[in-house]
């Protein structure tokens, strides 16, 4: 079954991708708030990227404007800043340069042949002594005279780094500058997206980070209609086993919604002899367990106290838990470890726990689960537990 393996065709969001786009570049009066900046999080390998990258990206350029995209996980040597600064740079550099797709793009502004020329040294930009970002945007904006939407991907990793801090509050300046200018020909929109939900959402909500008013919003995870398009495309493959409709959708949510793991389940499936209906919940079963067990691991690393603070967060309201510092449950923390815990320390943990992405900030003073798919798999664990314990204190046949 190696034709499994193969790269398949993407996946569109045409719908998704359009709406957003549409609220991004024509915010009605109840929308405006965009242009403050748009931070979106969901959690980690659910085609947030793909989903950028083959459909968001497209339907802004259909939509006029000019994108600029910058992925803070594509290269962990170089630094945040340095990642922004080299994808305006090869931007504004494809705009000076003629015969790029690019500048076909703007061939109605009456441009040269040899393409946009910049007051400002191209090469220049992010190293002392160039132009600063917000010289560059206005310039930019006012040169291709629409638009100029600025992607960060994993924008999380900006923070807690000098420089990282340093280029989000210059993005911030140059947003400020592009949009209050008077008959602005376009505007600066930002556009933010991580996997950890905590840091994204503070990014737009604390008022220390430069981006405070921001729009915080969550990704929405492929769905039914994902399962059916990959279910179709698989069905050409001759000999292939596959399990029903509602049991691969069943098996995908699962998994985490995670195309991957959907993947590695059917890959899996083609060598069990059983009826693919029996062998697939089994197998999605098995590898959201295995998947879960590292995540819970990580949880369990941070000592006993992470552990119980994270067991009252799963089994607290599913729209958070707002009581992980009252009295009761500093008491509770106590009794359950043996000895005395102080709101100090549980602090501390919470945002341990916070920064290592277990848990997340809902909103001031409420925390919730970062990822669903763990928290499922914690109440499983907990059941499953709680029935040995049973069995182990009332073996079956032991008389009452």
């Amino acid at each position: 079954m190696g034709n499994l393996m193969q790269p398949a065709a993407v996946f569109h969001r045409s719908q998704y991708a359009t709406d957003m786009a549409r609220q991004l570049l024509q915010p009605n009066a109840l929308q405006v708030q965009v242009r403050s900046g748009v931070f979106l999080s969901g959690i980690r390998r659910i085609g947030k990227t793909t989903f950028l990258r083959q459909d968001l990206i497209p339907a802004l350029e259909s939509m006029g404007a000019l994108v600029i995209y910058a992925d803070l996980w594509a290269d962990r040597s170089k630094s945040p800043a340095s990642l922004v600064h080299e994808a305006v740079r090869v931007t504004l550099s494809e705009l000076a340069a003629p015969g790029t797709r690019l500048l076909d793009r703007f061939k109605g502004l009456n441009i040269g042949a040899a393409g946009f020329s910049f007051g400002f040294q191209v090469d220049a930009v992010g190293k002392p002594g160039g132009a600063t970002l917000s010289e560059v945007f206005t310039e930019l904006v006012f040169k291709v005279k629409t638009d100029v939407v600025l992607i960060i991907d994993e924008v999380q990793h900006a923070l807690g780094t000098e420089d990282g801090n340093n280029v989000l509050f210059a993005l911030k300046a140059a947003r400020d500058a592009v949009n209050t200018r008077p008959e602005t020909p376009g505007y600066l929109l930002f556009l933010g997206t991580g996997s950890h939900k905590s840091l994204v959402a503070d990014m737009a909500t604390r008022r220390s980070q430069p981006f405070a008013g921001a729009v915080s919003t969550a990704y929405e995870p492929l769905g039914s209609d994902f399962v059916s398009w990959k279910k179709a495309q698989l069905e050409q493959i001759d000999g292939i086993k596959l399990p029903s409709h509602e049991l691969m959708y069943q098996g995908f949510l699962a998994v985490g919604q995670r195309p991957e793991e959907l993947q590695n389940a059917l890959v899996l499936l083609q060598s069990r002899p059983e009826d693919p209906n029996v062998a697939f919940p089994i197998i999605c079963s098995t590898l959201a367990s295995a998947a879960a067990e590292v995540e819970i691991a990580s949880i369990e690393s941070l000592g006993e106290l992470a552990a119980i603070i994270f067991d009252r967060v799963v089994h607290g309201n599913e729209s958070g838990e707002s009581g992980l510092f009252s009295a009761d449950a500093i008491s509770s923390y106590s009794e359950q470890i043996g000895m005395a815990v102080d709101t100090p320390q549980v602090q501390n943990m919470v945002d341990r726990m916070i920064t290592a992405n277990v848990i997340h900030r809902q909103s001031h003073g409420v925390y919730a689960v970062a990822d669903p798919f763990v928290r499922q798999a914690w109440q499983q664990r907990k059941t499953i537990q709680v029935s040995v314990r049973q069995l182990q204190t009332h073996p079956p046949g032991d008389a009452d």
